[in-house]
């Protein structure tokens, strides 16, 4: 009979998903003296001193005890003798398998085991004793503690004293090994027990937790080491997912049988002369799923279908290699507001969690490094806003505009993830707009005022008419050169500030030590009241003549620049404009903060500190950078650029209020022509915020709450009349700032196995972190006396690192690797296995000069168009109008590849 695993067309449901943690443990006769005390050992094994070890234990990889028996070694994938296997099998199928076994101690494990062994005539009845006796022997557990430590645990229980437990998931069980050798026997003892409900065993465990499997193998002497393996083999199966499903559902002896032989048909064998069984492997980072492993005819569809194209559902795992699946968010209802309706009902009951989940120490790093980001990105489009706008819109309306648009998005969008900013386009189009209106006449505030109000008005009937449904349409292609171009604007952007510092803080290249005399800086002073009251505020004390006597060297000798200035006078001189190391250290300041924040975001998955603290460095990492250098800063003294904040709550340009009139300064069919440049900056904002919106909800980020494309659209069609009304900045998603908020707040497993990787179990999904960095942003006003003392080379460093952050995430960064990669040295991607290594860099050369397009437009006033040629095509219907080029290109990358196999 065999399994029914092993046939069924579906892979076996399991009612919990169990995980084992198993633990083999060695019975060893030493010589030595009899037991003393109470102790009493059954005859024929007085001369004997039994001892039983845990000498190995697994958790999802094999751990030993080290020689000297105090440390437990680096987990490591099992490597079996093959032979143990069959031995194994042939264990199984001689020996007792107890299934549903009922018993709540290990001692009544142990007589009923014996006493069916006893009935089936296996072992005399005499035997009885000394069997129960060895098995029931009180465990050893090697500690691995200081003995300091484990002097101040004395009289401590157990199971608080093993601090092994917190690495173990809850819901776990353990299965029980032992094997051993003694002197009694004249044929192996073996039994398989699964018990009907899990029981705590007490020290028969190293851990605290309920037992569900026990495999007993005692023999006679000399056969130690083959024992050890088959315990060995045993538990490695047991740790298998696969088996654990059968062994679960085992009806019999032929089904564990049938196990075991499911395990062996996958087994892969090492030439004993091409490798040291020695050598310890490391756990992989990754490891094939278990469903992957079952589906053993959908593998062989996979591989009778030629790179499966055409067919969605020939591959299972297609959608998670970047095809974009129609979820429920993008379903169209055919009512009007219907996908609007289904948002908030969707998003309703998670808002009160939206705030409990924020309550995380993580959530403090998050805000913290997001804040100074926004601040950061505040200042610098307030800045280029004024000097397009000719201070019409400046610094201080870019804080009021940030911080109330993101605070209202964060409150009511259906993705509060998002972080919302001015973009480049929106900055084109805001300067085009202003030299429109100056060159005719018109009001510019008001002007824009009714584009704005078109906009909105356009944007609920978007909304209304659920055209965010069309993003469905937007794949790999489309995400990774919008994502790519914004991350290189970033990373341009940072090293052109750095570079523009040279301008400021001029270097001296042609300094020579020899010209070091015909250097000079001093202070002139042309009026002769100065040099009296130069006199009198240095040298109160002299007298008349003597002030007039020493006015000539002191004038030059004494002053300071800043009592220069103060009393009126000019610096002359070819050194007086040098200002020593200030671009040196600017650079020494950004790129030491941008590789800090690598290096301690890496940190966590470093082998230093515990756990825990790795997790805290790695959480605040970049806060930690940024306080890292900003010390340095401090502590050297240099007049290096810091952050400048406004400091007084009031217009930019005092010639305007802070509500713009909707009407009486331009002509009355202004109102209608700003329709026209509405229907463009319509499309520009739909793009923009759309294209970031999938982005942000990726199925690779594990998102559980659901998205919102249509509640996030209108809530940034209503931030339009708002801010139109303010005369404040239009704001929509900011892509990279976006992806490094939801990179700072990414959950990983926190109980691992000794060995496993921490796997990434999705985004703390909130609105706490979003909502105080803008309040942090409107009142950013009043830290201004704080903020003063952060370098700017230190937030350039930042920018910096956001962008390499962001371009880490996308699959293209990966194929521009492998340009540069000899085919033996390239990764295993699972793209490389399917297509043609020459389809795939054609494939990057297209993107790349599609890219390399995007940025000759973004550099010249056509960039407002950028969005649009992201995606753009002319078709009769919706669907081509979003694929046309796209499928263009891809048709001419994989052309011979699909219609040729």
């Amino acid at each position: 009979m065999k399994c029914a695993a092993r046939h069924s067309k579906k892979p076996l449901p399991s009612a919990k998903q169990w995980r084992f943690s198993t633990s083999a443990t060695v019975f060893r006769n030493q010589p030595g003296p009899l037991l003393s005390g109470e102790d009493q050992l059954p005859a024929g094994i007085q001369l004997l001193f039994l001892i039983k070890v845990f000498y190995c234990r697994w958790i999802k990889f094999e751990e030993k005890v080290e020689d000297g028996g105090e440390r437990w070694s680096k987990p490591h994938v099992t490597t079996l003798p093959l032979h143990s296997l069959f031995e194994l099998r042939t264990c199984i199928r001689k020996g007792a398998v107890l299934l549903n076994l009922e018993a709540h101690n290990f001692k009544q494990i142990v007589e009923k085991v014996i006493e069916i062994q006893i009935e089936k005539q296996a072992f005399k009845p005499e035997l009885l004793k000394k069997l129960t006796y060895v098995l029931l022997l009180k465990p050893y557990h090697h500690a691995t503690k200081s003995q300091l430590k484990l002097l101040f645990e004395m009289g401590v229980s157990p199971c608080l004293k093993n601090r092994f437990k917190k690495k173990i998931p809850a819901g776990t069980e353990v299965a029980n090994i032992l094997v051993g050798e003694v002197s009694f026997l004249e044929k192996p003892f073996i039994a398989f027990v699964r018990l009907q409900n899990s029981v705590l065993l007490g020290n028969l465990t190293e851990v605290a937790f309920p037992s569900r499997f026990l495999f007993i193998l005692l023999g006679p002497r000399a056969r130690l080491k083959a024992y050890h393996e088959i315990g060995r083999a045993m538990a490695t199966l047991l740790t298998d997912e696969l088996f654990q499903r059968i062994v679960w559902k085992a009806k019999d002896t032929e089904d564990l049988v049938a196990g075991i032989d499911e395990f062996l048909d996958e087994l892969t064998v090492l030439p004993p002369g091409k490798w040291d069984p020695t050598t310890r492997i490391c756990p992989p980072k990754s490891l094939p799923s278990p469903q992957k492993r079952y589906l053993t005819e959908k593998r062989c569809r996979w591989r009778q279908i030629p790179h499966a194209n055409g067919n969605k559902s020939a591959v299972d795992d297609r959608q998670a290699h970047g095809h974009q699946f129609i979820s429920e968010e993008l379903e169209k209802t055919g009512r009007l507001f219907g996908g609007l309706l289904k948002d908030i009902q969707r998003k309703a009951p998670w808002y009160a969690s939206d705030f409990s989940d924020g309550l995380s120490l993580q959530c403090l790093s998050a805000i913290l490094y997001i804040y100074l980001a926004t601040v950061t990105n505040a200042i610098t489009f307030g800045g280029m806003l004024g000097d397009a706008t000719d201070n019409m819109q400046g610094v201080l309306e870019s804080f009021l505009g940030t911080a109330f648009a993101g605070a209202f998005f964060c409150l009511f969008a259906g993705q509060p993830l998002t972080i919302l900013s001015s973009t480049g386009p929106v900055l084109v189009f805001e300067r085009l707009l202003f030299s429109f209106s100056k060159d005719h006449s018109l009001d510019y505030l008001e002007f824009r005022l009714w584009i704005g109000l078109w906009v909105a008005f356009f944007g609920l009937i978007l909304v209304a008419t659920e055209a965010s449904y069309l993003v469905q349409y937007f794949t790999r292609f489309t995400e990774e050169g919008f994502c790519a171009l914004i991350s290189f604007i970033f990373i341009y952007d940072a090293v052109k500030k750095m570079l523009s510092l040279v301008e400021h803080y001029p270097v001296n290249w042609e300094y020579k030590i020899s010209d070091i005399t015909l250097y000079s800086c001093t202070c002139n002073l042309t009026e002769t009241g100065n040099s009296s009251v130069l006199n009198q505020t240095l040298f109160p004390n002299l007298s008349s003549f003597e002030q007039q006597s020493d006015v000539e060297w002191s004038n030059w000798s004494l002053l300071t620049k800043d009592q220069c200035m103060q009393l009126g006078g000019h610096l002359v001189g070819n050194s007086c404009n040098y200002v020593p190391d200030i671009t040196f250290m600017s650079f020494i300041l950004f790129l030491g903060t941008l590789f800090c924040a690598m290096a301690l975001k890496t940190f966590k998955s470093s082998r230093y500190f515990p756990t825990g603290v790795r997790k805290l460095v790695g959480d605040f990492s970049i806060i930690l950078a940024i306080l890292i250098f900003c010390g340095i800063d401090a502590a050297l003294g240099l007049e290096t650029p810091k952050l400048l904040v406004p400091n007084t709550f009031q217009p930019t340009n005092p010639k305007r209020d802070w509500l713009v009139f909707p009407f009486g300064a331009n002509p009355w069919w202004i109102y209608l022509v700003s329709s026209v440049p509405a229907i463009l900056v319509i499309i520009l904002i739909f793009m923009d915020q759309q294209i970031t919106a999938v982005i942000l909800n990726r199925k690779e980020y594990k998102l559980q709450k659901g998205a919102g494309f249509h509640l996030d659209f209108l809530c940034v069609s209503l931030l339009m009349i708002v801010t139109s009304f303010m005369g404040l900045p239009w704001y929509v998603s900011a892509t990279v700032i976006s992806l490094a908020h939801m990179d700072s707040l990414k959950k990983e497993s926190t109980t691992n196995a000794p060995g496993e990787q921490p796997k990434f179990l999705g985004i703390r999904e909130q609105r706490v972190t979003g909502l105080m960095v803008f309040i942090l942003t409107g009142l950013s006003v009043f830290l201004a006396p704080v903020l003063k003392f952060i370098p700017m080379p230190v937030l350039y460093g930042i920018f910096f690192y956001m962008g390499i952050s962001a371009l880490s995430s996308i699959q293209f960064m990966e194929r521009l690797q492998l340009l540069l990669m000899p085919a033996k040295h390239q990764p295993d991607f699972i793209y490389l296995r399917h297509v043609p290594l020459c389809q795939v860099h054609l494939y990057t050369f297209i993107q790349i000069f599609c890219l390399a397009v995007l940025w000759l437009i973004k550099s010249t006033a056509a960039a407002i168009i950028f969005p649009l040629m992201v995606r753009q095509g002319m078709s009769e219907s919706a669907q081509d109008l979003f694929l046309c080029i796209e499928k263009l290109l891809l048709s001419i990358a994989f052309y011979l590849y699909l219609y040729n196999p």
